[in-house]
């Protein structure tokens, strides 16, 4: 009789389990499992990413600099980028571009000097022009009562294979070296791109009816497709607005401190190359660990309470960072993920409960658009004040930047995604 009742429990929890995940199938199916491939492989270059462009002959400006351009070249086709997945369609736009992503890191395999990476930079930043429809795919085949918990899925499936990214970059840099072992890193990364465009043919389309893809038309409607997407903050709740405007805020605060961040932990705090890939592998673990609670939290008790939260995270993690030794960077780097998984699920889970569908292309093409924009200006100013001015003051002024945000969606929105007026 006992083993009958556990063999039920048993059944019935298998069976809870696939009404839980029983959306993940299709495109979020084939989404996941690409990203699976594309988050490692691109992060594996990211530990020494800022070392190897030094090594190439570039200062902390030249670092911010590669970053910035490649943002600015994302930028210029984000808008664009919203009007043709809208009008076009996603998959297109998404399989394509993800083969000439894969192209584009050959010049970061042989580039002789760090003027060779910008070519990189920008052709993958050009590349961004997929971003929107990114995005739109993935809110397309969410239901809206698992929007929660499948942005955290997608935080969790990013957190799990960049897991062991810094520590086999770490034990490629203790074989051979700075330079060759990211050269031969970056040929990996083309492979897996290969592999993730492939797998991107199968998605179906979730546009009913595209229109079918002229060349021509595609230069004559930049114009209409910039004016498309700045008016559509006229047509979305105000909610929205007040997200896309924390959603910039966040990428320039982000970008002050992402080319500079290895740099100054290795010259600065005088943590070696090989201890620097044990820290970067803290935040992924933490992502993991925090992904799905937080993600079915952030469908239970809301949005706003998670992503006040983060903001303060940001904080105590800037303040470990910059005073920090290798115990401290650790926890910093936890901190950063829990915040990450926090912010990242419960921004994209109330966006996507704003925005219509018909417009989301739209959006997303804005959003990325003036995102790519602060971003570059960030990473820019944060190389600068690096070399120019001091190396702390890239980190310490985030903490007031952060506060920012965090008073927009203390004041302007509530638990039900509504602005107050």
């Amino acid at each position: 009789m006992y083993k009958m009742s556990q063999q039920s429990e048993q059944r019935g929890l298998l069976q809870r389990l696939r009404e839980e995940f029983s959306f993940i199938e299709g495109n979020f199916l084939i989404m996941v499992l690409s990203w699976l491939i594309l988050d490692f492989f691109t992060e594996l270059p990211g530990t020494y990413y800022s070392l190897y462009i030094e090594a190439l002959g570039a200062t902390a400006t030249g670092i911010g600099l590669v970053g910035s351009l490649g943002l600015v070249a994302s930028a210029i086709v984000q808008i664009p980028g919203g009007y043709l997945t809208d009008k076009y369609g996603r998959k297109w736009l998404i399989s394509t571009m993800t083969f000439v992503a894969a192209l584009a890191r050959i010049f970061y395999v042989y580039a002789p000097t760090w003027e060779w990476i910008i070519v990189g930079s920008v052709i993958s930043g050009f590349c961004g022009i997929y971003q929107p429809a990114l995005n739109a795919i993935v809110a397309d085949s969410l239901p809206k009562d698992k929007r929660g918990m499948g942005f955290s899925i997608i935080n969790l499936i990013a957190s799990v294979s960049t897991t062991p990214a810094p520590l086999f970059a770490g034990y490629l840099f203790s074989i051979y070296g700075l330079v060759p072992s990211m050269r031969f890193i970056y040929k990996l990364v083309i492979l897996g791109f290969l592999g993730a465009a492939l797998l991107r043919t199968r998605l179906t389309e979730t546009i009913e009816n595209p229109e079918k893809i002229k060349a021509a038309e595609l230069v004559r409607s930049y114009p209409e497709s910039m004016r498309e997407s700045i008016n559509v903050w006229k047509i979305v709740p105000r909610a929205a607005f007040i997200l896309f405007l924390v959603d910039v805020i966040i990428n320039f605060t982000s970008g002050l401190f992402q080319p500079i961040l290895a740099l100054y932990i290795v010259r600065d705090l005088g943590i070696s190359e090989i201890r620097l890939s044990y820290i970067m592998t803290a935040l992924p673990v933490s992502m993991i660990i925090l992904a799905l609670p937080s993600g079915k939290l952030i469908d239970i008790v809301g949005k706003k309470k998670p992503i006040l939260a983060a903001f303060v995270l940001w904080a105590a993690a800037i303040l470990l960072l910059v005073y920090g030794n290798f115990t401290r960077l650790i926890f910093s780097m936890v901190l950063v993920g829990i915040l990450m998984v926090m912010a990242n699920s419960a921004l994209s889970s109330l966006e996507a409960g704003l925005v219509p569908k018909e417009h989301r292309g739209k959006v997303n093409g804005s959003k990325g658009f003036f995102r790519a924009i602060a971003a570059s200006m960030g990473q820019f100013t944060g190389g600068w004040l690096y070399d120019s001015v001091n190396h702390q003051i890239p980190f310490l002024i985030q903490i007031l930047l952060v506060m920012i945000p965090f008073m927009m969606v203390l004041l302007w929105i509530d638990e039900d995604e509504q602005l107050i007026h």
